[in-house]
């Protein structure tokens, strides 16, 4: 399982980028897959990488398809082979 912390960030579109983030929040919600908003990024569970691309893909070209010509994409990834990796494990390993 991988959990990644994801920022897709349109350049050049003037001060405020809400709209563009909205949009690729909602591409990356109808993914299905366990998707958590975040102040400053969005937080994603996939089974595997694959999965995970294409769904950061699809939420890059709806920013794109707004008419932003620059997107900058920030992405970390935690996959672990060795047991089960979910967003509430990594938060409750914290409590």
């Amino acid at each position: 399982m991988i959990v990644a912390d994801v920022s897709i960030i349109p350049i050049g579109v003037g001060e405020s980028v809400s709209k563009f983030v909205r949009r690729a929040v909602e591409e990356l919600l109808k993914s299905g897959l366990r998707t958590e908003i975040g102040a400053m990024s969005t937080v994603v569970e996939a089974k595997d990488f694959k999965e995970l691309l294409e769904a950061i893909q699809k939420a890059r070209e709806a920013v794109f398809e707004m008419g932003a010509m620059r997107v900058y994409t920030i992405i970390r990834i935690d996959e672990r082979r060795d047991k089960e990796l979910s967003i509430e494990s990594k938060i409750s390993a914290l409590r």
